[in-house]
């Protein structure tokens, strides 16, 4: 093979091996539920940002239970007074996924960045998390009924 055909097959090659390796994957088409329910995760973390108790308490029932990171466990107006002392700087969430259980609930898992004042005793809580969160449907409208924060990264307490 002469010199210059090496080189127009090496430029041949290359430009087909992109196309091979990479083939394109399709985006996941969320179901109507799925995006009621990631929006509805969504606007309590706004709410957290922005300590929206009324949004809190709106949102979650009567039987709400909330386990924090360090495991303490919280029901529904000690979780709704704790939101103002979040002392929450910044939440970067990704890998979020809807698990349904049937038509009236369904799990919210996701993981997050976190960013966090440091606590008085202890230091800034672990920086990445991984979040679930149990919804129901009450009504015509989605209620939280229990959320848990744990820790992805030990060693970073």
């Amino acid at each position: 093979m002469k010199p210059g055909g090496m080189i127009c097959a090496v430029f041949l090659l290359a430009s087909v091996i992109p196309g091979v390796a990479q083939s394109p994957t399709a985006a996941k088409v969320l179901t109507p539920q799925e995006q009621t329910l990631i929006a509805s995760e969504k606007s309590l973390i706004e709410a957290k940002k922005k300590d929206d108790r009324a949004l809190l308490k709106r949102t979650v029932t009567d039987d709400f239970s909330l386990v924090g990171v360090d495991g303490t466990l919280l029901q529904k107006q000690e979780a709704v007074d704790d939101l103002g002392d979040s002392g929450l700087i910044e939440i970067m969430t990704y890998n979020i996924k809807v698990v349904p259980v049937g038509d009236d609930a369904a799990i919210v898992t996701y993981d997050a960045v976190v960013r966090k004042k440091p606590e008085e005793d202890q230091g800034p809580p672990p920086r990445y998390q991984h979040f679930s969160s149990v919804w129901v449907k009450m009504g015509d409208a989605w209620k939280l009924k229990f959320h848990q924060a744990t820790a992805a990264h030990w060693g970073d307490w």
